[in-house]
């Protein structure tokens, strides 16, 4: 009998493909194991293999597979649940969470781009094939692998890269090699023979440089080359701090050929086995709310940790954790930010060791490839902290999934689908698993509140800050009203810059917070009102002063800033608003002597840029750090006395039906940033709206109002969390044939939705990269079947896509948008 494979392609495919499998490989073929298959006309891709059977498509000609990648499967049996969860809930496909949901090294197609590794030397004999293709990125060192199947005349190419990948003779070019540079650190040693005498003969020469000749006396101490046969490496940046001399000095001694400087690589997959600690003891309130949340889970499947900013929740996790594992389950640990995975992982690593794996997209693609490999073993690790994409890996049996600062939109994917939420999703998988979930913030997220207020979820409150620290002081100050009386120094009030002076004397830490990157959101013609605006996107261009460019931030184009104005060629533009850039500008020129940094997309792109911002701040390298809400995402400092929030007002005035929840989040947890070990920080918060009851609800860190205050609201206009959202996009290159189709569309969802639809309307920015925008929103009752209103859905999706008029339409949803 002949057997057939149903696979899931990379490709937003509504339905499995079915493929027959050769006689050779028809035995070890599992559900789970990656296939080559031939697609369309001359491309190969990755695909999983969904079912295995006997049964023939009648409807297509079926192809044959072209290789088996995996003797043993790379997904789990519950994984597969979990993406028919994913594709049904959020309205795509299964191809579209396997391309979300494995690393690339893990799917190649004939696009893929490979790059050889110079660095690449065999321990076994390579295969003639292998060898052909090394040959060929020899001479070229990129190509796409359909270029390297024409070149080397090879079928089944993608099986020999594979092998090449295994063996890192190669790398896949989405990795983008440059941004992986191994963590090197600059050591000293001494150049040439190190005994006795010859260091005396150093010493003599050096005796008229006293400076030189102390560096190196320093240097015998610290690497004890006189009493050992291999003297302790030295790093350059000990030695100097030690012996208290200017980098010049080091210098010298190398001109003089008597040290050496070399570079030693320090890992990156942490193998070093660190000293595990014990735990710290939980104080009274901590410990309270830890046995509250074991007694939730024993009823509830999904727990809410409400504590105050410095609570100590991390604490409360660890814990939990601990306790977790010493049953032999695994647990993850979902964060929102990169930024924050750096800071937490030293505090787990303490106590967990290697028995914590790290999962993010600033990984170079080869370690997340391992990372889920090793998921898949039975020795996988027993803790995973990443971002939202961790809820993708393999689990064998997960005990508690974690969502720290659950309030967070990062956990929401906007593009590409699945537009999923994290929190959401794993909620779903830990139920999978049978397993509990903890929920943790200072400020819910208005519909979780509502979950646990109505007892859908464990409710558990921490209301002391750890050590008794005060929360901060906010003082609001009337920015409209000192623009006015010209009394403001660029974007800072005076208070807030006397504050700023007060802590610099003082030696202690100072962030400031503005949610724009760039230097000036807008670029105006001061005669004529021209601004210049993005040929592919409806949006202003956005000026970059370090690279002196215009850039788009929907769709990355950059445009060299014009000498004068196209319209009216006056020579006169003007920066409109301030981004991040100006300000750190202005803030070298009020306080030359400080150390600034500035942390915004444009200065993390790679993560030694995150992991070294922060580390200086921590150290006090740095006195004024200047970000968007990367800053304020659950950081720990202890020196931050001051933190600035430059405008309010830019949070609140959007056209949105969260800015008003998401403006009392991003403030609350900006000013828990301030004030920490024995000292009440104090939040300076700069509005042109003084009177906004928000701002009084921020002073007087009075969540529940504001959350009282909204729901009523929310309930009355029918928004989460009483009803359900359902955005649906219509996008298209023809401006007039889009409106035509989202009218004819919209009509089609009245028939059957009745007034729940609204639209067409055109959202804020409606077009990106050339492609024009329409947006219908649907309002479902919370208790009505969502399964229903999915099928009616693509029912009328499919409709339109079947009338020939229609054919270039694109659509797509977004399930409880953000």
């Amino acid at each position: 009998m002949k057997k057939y494979v149903d696979v899931i392609l990379p490709l937003p495919l509504p339905k499995y493909f079915t493929y027959s499998l050769p006689d050779e490989c028809a035995e070890e073929v599992e559900i789970g194991c990656r296939v080559i298959v031939p697609f369309g006309r001359k491309k190969f891709y990755t695909a999983i293999v969904r079912n295995v059977h006997y049964c023939a498509p009648t409807e297509y000609e079926v192809k044959e597979i072209s290789a088996l990648l995996d003797a043993s499967p790379i997904l789990l049996p519950t994984q597969f649940k979990f993406w028919e969860w994913l594709a049904d809930y959020y309205l795509c496909t299964q191809g579209d969470v396997y391309k979300a949901a494995l690393p690339s090294g893990l799917k190649l197609e004939s696009e893929t781009i490979v790059e050889y590794n110079p660095d690449f030397e065999a321990d076994t004999p390579l295969s003639e094939r292998e060898q052909r293709i090394l040959d060929l990125l020899s001479v070229d060192s990129q190509q796409c692998v359909t270029k390297l199947e024409k070149e080397s005349d090879m079928k089944n190419i993608l099986t020999v890269i594979k092998s090449l990948l295994d063996k890192e003779a190669i790398f896949v070019k989405e990795e983008l090699r440059r941004t992986y540079k191994p963590k090197t650190e600059a050591r000293v040693r001494l150049a040439g023979s190190a005994d006795e005498k010859r260091l005396h003969i150093l010493f003599d020469i050096l005796s008229r440089a006293p400076k030189q000749l102390a560096l190196l006396m320093k240097y015998v101490e610290c690497s004890g080359i006189l009493g050992r046969e291999t003297p302790k490496e030295v790093s350059k940046k000990e030695l100097l701090q030690r012996a208290g001399v200017s980098p010049s000095i080091l210098n010298g001694l190398v001109e003089k050929k008597i040290f050496e400087i070399y570079f030693h690589e320090v890992g990156r997959l942490n193998q070093q086995v660190k000293d595990v600690v014990e735990l710290n003891a939980l104080n009274e309130f901590q410990q309270r709310a830890h046995d509250e949340v074991i007694q939730s889970f024993q009823e509830k499947n999904v727990c809410l940790l409400y504590g105050v900013t410095s609570s100590g929740k991390t604490e409360v996790y660890i814990h939990l954790i601990e306790e977790t594992i010493r049953q032999g389950k695994q647990v993850l640990y979902l964060l929102p930010e990169i930024a924050l995975t750096t800071q937490i992982t030293e505090r787990l690593q303490r106590v967990f060791g290697s028995r914590l794996g790290i999962y993010h997209s600033k990984f170079p693609d080869a370690e997340r490839v391992e990372i889920w490999r090793k998921q898949l073993g039975e020795k996988g690790y027993d803790i995973i902290l990443g971002v939202r994409s961790s809820v993708f890996l393999p689990f064998r049996d997960l005990g508690l999934v974690i969502v720290d600062e659950e309030h967070e939109n990062t956990y929401k994917q906007q593009d590409p689908a699945p537009r999923y939420h994290a929190r959401n999703a794993a909620i779903v998988l830990a139920a999978m698993y049978g397993a509990k979930t903890l929920l943790g913030t200072a400020t819910p997220s208005i519909e979780t509140w509502q979950n646990a207020t109505s007892g859908k979820y464990g409710f558990v409150q921490l209301k002391e800050r750890y050590k008794e620290i005060q929360l901060p002081e906010i003082i609001p100050v009337d920015i409209k009203e000192l623009h006015r009386k010209r009394r403001m120094v660029g974007q800072f009030s005076p208070l807030l810059i006397q504050y700023m002076k007060e802590a610099l004397e003082q030696k202690e830490q100072v962030i400031l917070f503005q949610n724009r990157r760039g230097f000036a959101p807008m670029v105006e013609c001061r005669t004529c009102g021209w601004v210049p605006k993005c040929k592919n996107c409806d949006v202003s261009l956005t000026y970059h002063k370090g690279i002196n460019q215009l850039t788009c931030h929907y769709c990355g184009y950059t445009y060299q800033l014009p000498k004068s104005c196209p319209a009216c060629e006056g020579t006169e533009l003007v920066n409109r608003g301030f981004g991040t850039e100006k300000i750190e500008d202005d803030i070298k020129v009020l306080f030359p002597e400080a150390a600034v940094a500035r942390m915004d997309l444009d200065t993390t792109r790679t993560r030694a840029a995150y992991e070294k911002i922060i580390a200086d701040f921590e150290q006090g390298k740095t006195d004024i750090l200047i970000g968007t809400q990367m800053v304020s995402k659950g950081l720990d400092f202890d020196h931050v006395s001051i933190v600035g929030i430059l405008n309010a007002d830019t949070m609140l005035n959007y056209p949105d039906f969260r800015s008003y929840e998401r403006a009392f989040q991003l403030m609350a947890q900006v000013a828990g940033r301030a004030g920490r070990k024995n000292k009440r920080g104090r939040v300076v918060l700069q509005t042109k709206s003084i009177e906004h009851p928000i701002i009084h609800q921020v002073i007087g860190n009075n969540y529940e109002e504001m959350v009282d205050g909204q729901l009523a609201e929310r309930q009355m206009f029918h928004y989460p969390p009483y009803y359900r959202l359902v955005y649906v996009y219509l996008k298209n290159h023809n401006e007039s044939l889009l409106d035509q189709m989202a009218a004819v569309m919209a009509d089609k969802l009245r028939m059957v939705f009745g007034n729940r639809v609204l639209g067409p309307d055109k959202p804020p920015v409606a077009r990106i990269q050339t492609l024009f925008i329409k947006k219908i929103v649907l309002k479902i009752e919370q208790n009505a079947p969502m399964g229903r209103a999915r099928e009616l859905l693509q029912r009328i999706q499919k409709e339109m896509l079947e009338d020939e008029r229609y054919k270039s339409l694109i659509v797509y949803y977004d399930v409880d948008p953000m």
